[in-house]
C-alpha cells in the first residue's frame, strides 16, 4: 500500500459531505477600511509589462504566488489547474518560436481587422521577446477532466471561469510580491501541450512571463474605468 507522501490527490467523488468549523478571527471594521484603501491603491499601480529585464527573481515569491492562485474556489472543488515554471532556456525558446509563429499568422489578418484595431493603441506585435527575456515563465493549463486510477474519464465542472479566477488571484500575489506579469494567450496554443508534454486531459490557457520590467520599459498611457464606471449598487 502507498505511503501518504505517495499517494496522488484526487477529487472526493462519492464521499460524505463532512463539514469542519470555520471560525476566523472578525477584523475590526478600522483596520478593514486601512487594509481596503491600502490594497486598492497598491492595485490601482498594477501594469501589464512586455518589456522586462532579464535579472533573476526569487524562485520561491513565484512558487508562492502559485500556490496562492491555488487557494482560488473552483467547481465543485475540482481544483482543475496546472502551473507549469518553465526554466530551460531550450524549452523556453521552442516556446517562443511557435508562439511568435502563430502571431505572425495572426496579425497578418487571422484575427481580423476589428481585433487588430482594437490592439493597436496598445501597441503589441507578433515579436515576443518576453518569452525568454522574463528570468520566470509560467503557462497555465486547464483541466478539461480527470482520470481516475482505472483510467476512466470524469467531467470538471466551471473549468474556465476556475481557472480564470485562479490567473487573477496569480497576478495579484505576483503584484504584491513586487513582480511584474504579462497574460499572454497566443491563439491557438496546442504547441504549447506538445512543448511541455502535457498529458491529454489538460488544455493551455495562459502563458504569464514574471520578472521585473526592464530599465527602459514603458507600457500604453491608459486610463481605467472608475469605479462609477464598473459598480452599480441596488
Amino acid at each position: 500500500m502507498p505511503t501518504p507522501t505517495e499517494q496522488h490527490w484526487s477529487p472526493t467523488h462519492g464521499e460524505a459531505y463532512r463539514p469542519v468549523p470555520y471560525r476566523p478571527q472578525r477584523m475590526p471594521t478600522a483596520e478593514t477600511l486601512a487594509r481596503a484603501a491600502e490594497l486598492r491603491a497598491r492595485m490601482g499601480e498594477r501594469r501589464t509589462v512586455r518589456h522586462f529585464s532579464t535579472d533573476p527573481v526569487p524562485e520561491q515569491a513565484v512558487r508562492d504566488a502559485v500556490a496562492c492562485a491555488a487557494t482560488a474556489p473552483s467547481g465543485a472543488h475540482q481544483q482543475p489547474w496546472t502551473f507549469v515554471l518553465v526554466k530551460n532556456p531550450d524549452v523556453r525558446r521552442r516556446i517562443r518560436e511557435a508562439a511568435e509563429e502563430e502571431e505572425r499568422i495572426s496579425y497578418d489578418g487571422r484575427l481580423g481587422e476589428e481585433w487588430l484595431a482594437a490592439l493597436r493603441p496598445i501597441g503589441t506585435d507578433a515579436v515576443k521577446t518576453h518569452l525568454t527575456d522574463a528570468p520566470a515563465l509560467l503557462v497555465v493549463f486547464q483541466q478539461r477532466y480527470w482520470l481516475a486510477d482505472d483510467g476512466t474519464k470524469h467531467k470538471h465542472y466551471y473549468v474556465d471561469e476556475s481557472v480564470g479566477i485562479a490567473v487573477g488571484m496569480l497576478l495579484s500575489a505576483l503584484h504584491q510580491c513586487g513582480l511584474a506579469a504579462l497574460v499572454h494567450t497566443p491563439s491557438p496554443m496546442r504547441f504549447l501541450s506538445e512543448v511541455l508534454e502535457r498529458p491529454t486531459n489538460e488544455k493551455a490557457f495562459a502563458v504569464i512571463p514574471v520578472g521585473y520590467p526592464a530599465d527602459d520599459c514603458e507600457v500604453p498611457d491608459l486610463v481605467r474605468k472608475s469605479l462609477d464606471q464598473v459598480l452599480t449598487e441596488v
